[in-house]
């Protein structure tokens, strides 16, 4: 037993003499107590080492569920199966215009297909490791073995076939140009149309070949990120009615909370309207009228804690306005009063009922004429309890929706699902498949001529296709000059002038995107901005 305190202090009486042997005592204790001490330490460290790697790889950041193999920057190392990858030479199978140039400078020539991530902040590795090789199989998205990079150096080799983007990071004026006939670009764009309304524009959508977005005519949808499985609907049951009805007593009947304020939907003046006929506690930076406690007041830290859900399922409404109107672009503010059991009231995407539970689950804002309208249907509503509570019989029955439940069952990426990869790496695997495939049939081709070459696959405008933003209700004529709807509306016609220029200048086989100004101004020289 360790001395106390008081004991410890005793010894200081005694003689140099007396105090050696227990010098010596305690010395051997601390040394044997030290050695514990380091080996629990190590212990620890490496209990928390792999328990980071795990998570972030449950998370879907830095681990790779795709990946067999790790490569460095100059592509030198082994596949997998041991094969040296040899820089030196092109592949004998390759045709031989897909064979890699030897008389490029500064460049090695590819052993693999290769994806270049143009837009590489979003790149789905491991960080400090710019080049991997994926080994996909259907069941994560694709079927293939390819090269994955950040180093835009390999831009130039003919085995660089695909090219990724991240919508958010898109820039016309960055662009990759020249554009060789090898290059199929793929668009990878989950967020909200207001972060690029550059793809909202059919002439930008047809630059591209293969796309992964919210909207289902994509050619790798992903509707349904932030729909964790279809339990998530209903494994939180609602505070009862009564209880709802007591908190009623200090709570208005709608809770709204956003702290992006001035959006191209318009909703916070939809909101403020609103307000005018029926009480709204708002939490949010927008539209301010009551204070989060401390505890919540960080988004990224509360917005999926218990203690939030428990705060906003008190309330019977919750409105949940999309900052973007698109078809099939639904996020966590619908969902997530649908877990907790607050009925949402919806303004968003016009096809949200193909994505709900049932026909019952929530309020479009859209189906009423005005606010006052839908402020008298929300009292209404408020005051008979059984009508409420159809809008959460989906917490007891289940999931209705056919195209939903099919959707789930076949989608093969995960969110935050240990064994599924995430969807960025589903649409890379899905990317790989199609490169290979078109690869093949050039070798096939270059064998055969009568074999067919694939033709290209091409993006369709309604891939996002957004409409132009407009006002939450009312009309234009009536919205001051120096209300944010107007810069929306610019904006949206401003992005369409620099897709048409990104065109004219691929058309062209220009070689500097970063002219995409002195383009503009040839444009409008020319008479042709949209954007005036």
């Amino acid at each position: 037993m360790e001395p106390s305190v008081r004991q410890r202090g005793r010894s200081t009486s005694k003689t140099v003499q007396e105090q050696l042997p227990s010098q010596q005592s305690t010395s051997g204790k601390a040394g044997f107590r030290l050695k514990y001490v380091i080996l629990f330490l190590c212990l620890l460290f490496t209990a928390i080492f792999l328990g980071t790697y795990f998570l972030l790889g449950a998370i879907g950041i830095g681990y790779d569920t795709l990946s067999s193999g790790i490569l460095p920057s100059n592509l030198k190392g082994h596949f997998a199966k041991g094969d040296e990858i040899d820089l030196s030479k092109p592949k004998d199978d390759l045709p031989a215009k897909a064979k890699p140039s030897l008389k490029q400078p500064n460049s090695k020539a590819l052993p693999l297909p290769t994806i270049v991530w143009w837009t590489d902040k979003l790149f789905p590795h491991f960080q400090g490791q710019n080049t991997v090789k994926i080994e996909c199989e259907p069941h994560q998205g694709g079927l293939g073995t390819c090269l994955v990079t950040t180093d835009k150096n390999v831009l130039s080799d003919p085995l660089a076939r695909g090219v990724m983007f991240y919508g958010s990071d898109f820039r016309a004026y960055e662009a990759p140009l020249p554009r060789q006939p090898w290059h199929e670009w793929a668009l990878l764009h989950e967020e909200s149309p207001l972060n690029n309304q550059i793809f909202s524009h059919d002439v930008m959508m047809s630059q591209f070949n293969h796309t992964s977005t919210f909207r289902r005519e994509s050619h790798y949808p992903i509707t349904t990120q932030h729909i964790n499985n279809l339990e998530y609907f209903t494994e939180r049951k609602p505070f009862p009615l009564n209880v709802k009805n007591q908190h009623r007593e200090k709570l208005a009947p709608i809770v709204y909370i956003q702290t992006h304020c001035n959006v191209p939907s318009d909703r916070d003046r939809y909101v403020k309207e609103l307000m005018k006929y029926i009480d709204v506690d708002s939490y949010g930076k927008c539209l301010n009228n009551k204070k989060l406690p401390e505890s919540l007041r960080d988004p990224v830290e509360s917005m999926e804690a218990k203690e939030f859900h428990d705060f906003i399922a008190r309330y019977k409404f919750h409105l949940a306005f999309e900052n973007g109107i698109c078809e099939d672009y639904i996020t966590e503010k619908l969902i997530r009063p649908l877990h907790v059991g607050s009925v949402p009231i919806y303004r968003g995407s016009p096809s949200v009922k193909d994505w709900m539970p049932n026909d019952h689950s929530f309020i479009l804002a859209d189906n009423f004429d005005s606010p006052q309208k839908l402020a008298e249907f929300i009292k209404g509503l408020d005051k008979n309890d059984k009508e409420y509570l159809r809008y959460l019989e989906f917490k007891d029955k289940g999931i209705d929706n056919e195209l939903l439940r099919d959707t789930m069952a076949k989608r093969v990426w995960g969110v935050n699902e240990w064994r599924k990869p995430s969807f960025i790496n589903a649409f890379e695997c899905y990317l790989c498949g199609r490169i290979v495939e078109r690869l093949e049939a050039e070798q096939a081709h270059e064998r055969d001529p009568s074999a067919p070459l694939l033709p290209p696959s091409m993006a369709n405008g309604n891939h996002v296709g957004c409409p132009e933003p407009t006002v939450s209700f009312g009309d234009i004529s009536g919205v001051a000059r120096g209300e944010d709807i107007h810069f929306w509306k610019e904006d949206y016609w401003g992005s369409k002038d620099q897709a048409v220029a990104l065109k004219r200048m691929i058309d062209r086989g220009a070689t500097d995107s970063s002219k995409l100004f002195e383009e503009l101004q040839k444009m409008f020289a020319e008479g042709l901005l949209e954007s005036g």
